[in-house]
């Protein structure tokens, strides 16, 4: 490192400071400092919360934690069932079945299965090994101001865990991500208004820990009755989660008491005598987004960003595909090959991906809470006949597009979770993430994209720390051989042969030719701000 450098970095305590230390906060302080970058985590608690909340994730998320050694398929902390997902009304007929059985195109089980608290215990550890990440736990943030270098935040020992100290500080940062929760110091600060859809339900969420085996079928499904919406789903290996709608006139505070806890739980075969309550507690499900992720040198992240109702299973989800989405940008940034008006794009892509799964689960929502028995017969009717209309075959798991941002639109697939094969690579069989890599790839099927992108394009690419691989057939020579067909399957469908990957494992462009695959990689550099070193 020259002296310049150094000492622009010794005015700064950090690279990136990061306000909030749940799941989201901490990936993204990961995903920095697996790169070198300095990191400043800082959460308002010293102690993790101990208790459940999110019980479930995705196939997109089970990739992303592959990255980081956490394998969803053979992990103690993690679960799966390989069932369908039913939707039944109070007679126990089927009104919807969903898919949540399959492999997904991307490479992994639909739906996995955890206990929060494991899964941040599993992530701090990580941390805790970097020495890029210093952790400041037990303090908030106060105030925040940007110039054109940086940001400064005043930080305040948190007064509910030491209301005598009154210690403050300040730290200095080249960005600041907010990932402080639905109650956001920094989004607040920045001046950011929520949308907010003013969807409330309450809902009473009962985590139980079963003495033996809970073996009752289906393991994963939705009660549709009028008298009391019911979600019964895993909650991990060992846990079983309830979760009861709040009728009009009921207390909250009356059903939080473990008696009717109990009360509820004993029709599913659960009680004192053969389960533990783990908790009890009565959520809000509400429905809002920030109207912009980022300002400046600041962006937020997760629940500061947006809140869902949890009928999709999708809300920390899309906090961690915020975190992945601003790893790659933030370390681009800071390395000197990206511009931060990437930060942009990082709000449109994000902001809508949000929003199509806040405005979907809502739509859930508005099936599963219905308490009127008159309305819930009519509901019951017309899903009954959708369902036999299409011969009870499930519905897939929804498919969701990335916002306008650095991903040529004219291109098939483009803006779409990357599909995912097994290959053969450098001597091991795996999932292509896995065998060969992840990051800025371009791909080829049957032809070498190194050659047709050209050395200009081809040194554009290894700015990005991108690199081309070129696909084949079994027998053929290639870096990876398509050991199930998985790529081929795909590209023909798309009528492709080359293929540009983003490190979030978005498909950036397709292309079915040398000059389309030159053409639409010009146009996401372009949108990507590429910063080209001068030559002298």
């Amino acid at each position: 490192m020259n002296a310049a450098v150094c000492s622009a970095n010794a005015s700064f305590d950090t690279d990136v400071a990061i306000i909030g230390g749940g799941p989201v906060g901490t990936l993204l302080a990961i995903l920095l400092g697996q790169r070198g970058k300095r990191v400043t985590l800082v959460e308002r608690w010293s102690q993790a919360y101990g208790r459940p909340r999110a019980v479930t994730y995705d196939h997109e998320i089970a990739r992303i934690l592959a990255t980081l050694g956490i394998d969803s398929e053979n992990d103690p902390a993690i679960s799966y069932h390989d069932e369908l997902y039913y939707w039944k009304d109070a007679r126990g007929e089927n009104l919807q079945i969903v898919d949540w059985q399959s492999q997904s195109a991307s490479g992994w089980r639909v739906r996995y299965w955890f206990n929060q608290p494991d899964l941040e215990a599993r992530l701090t550890r990580i941390v805790d090994a970097m020495p890029e990440i210093t952790q400041w736990r037990g303090w908030e943030g106060t105030a925040l101001v940007q110039d054109a270098d940086g940001v400064t935040v005043s930080l305040r020992r948190n007064p509910q865990e030491d209301s005598a100290s009154g210690a403050t500080r300040t730290l200095r940062a080249k960005y600041l991500v907010g990932a402080d929760g639905a109650n956001s110091f920094v989004r607040d600060a920045l001046g950011i208004d929520n949308e907010d859809r003013g969807y409330f339900f309450d809902w009473l969420i009962l985590d139980v820990i079963p003495q033996h085996e809970y073996a009752e079928q289906p393991a994963q499904w939705q009660l549709c009755d009028p008298k009391r919406p019911t979600t019964i789903v895993p909650g991990g290996p060992g846990r079983r989660r309830w979760e009861f709608m709040v009728l009009p006139g009921e207390s909250v505070e009356q059903m939080q008491t473990p008696e009717r806890a109990w009360q509820l739980l004993e029709p599913w075969g659960m009680t004192p005598a053969n389960a533990e309550l783990e908790r009890s507690a009565v959520y809000r499900f509400q429905a809002r987004w920030a109207k912009t992720w980022n300002r400046g040198r600041c962006a937020i992240a997760g629940d500061a960003a947006h809140l869902m109702p949890p009928f999709a299973g999708e809300g920390m989800c899309a906090g961690l595909r915020d975190a992945f989405a601003l790893g790659w940008r933030l370390n681009a940034i800071l390395e000197g090959t990206l511009s931060d008006a990437v930060l942009d794009s990082y709000t449109s892509e994000r902001l809508d991906h949000a929003k199509h799964y806040i405005e979907f689960s809502q739509e859930l929502g508005k099936i599963i809470c219905i308490a009127n028995e008159q309305e819930a017969a009519e509901r019951d009717v017309k899903m009954k006949a959708d369902l036999a209309a299409r011969e009870n075959r499930p519905v897939p798991t929804d498919l969701c597009h990335l916002g306008p941002g650095a991903w040529s639109a004219e291109s098939a697939h483009a803006g779409e979770l990357s599909v995912q094969g097994v290959v053969d690579a450098n001597g091991t069989r795996d999932r292509f993430d896995q065998a060969v890599g992840h990051g800025w790839f371009v791909l080829g099927l049957d032809a070498d994209p190194a050659q047709a992108l050209g050395s200009e394009r081809v040194a554009q690419l290894a700015l990005l720390g991108g690199r081309t691989a070129t696909i084949g057939t079994p027998g053929t020579q290639c870096d990876a051989v398509d050991i199930e067909a998985t790529y081929q399957r795909w590209l023909a469908d798309i009528d492709a042969t080359y293929v540009l990957l983003r490190p979030d494992f978005y498909v950036a462009a397709t292309a079915s030719s040398v000059e389309l695959l030159c053409r639409r990689f010009d146009e996401v550099v372009a949108k990507l701000h590429l910063r080209v070193p001068e030559v002298a």
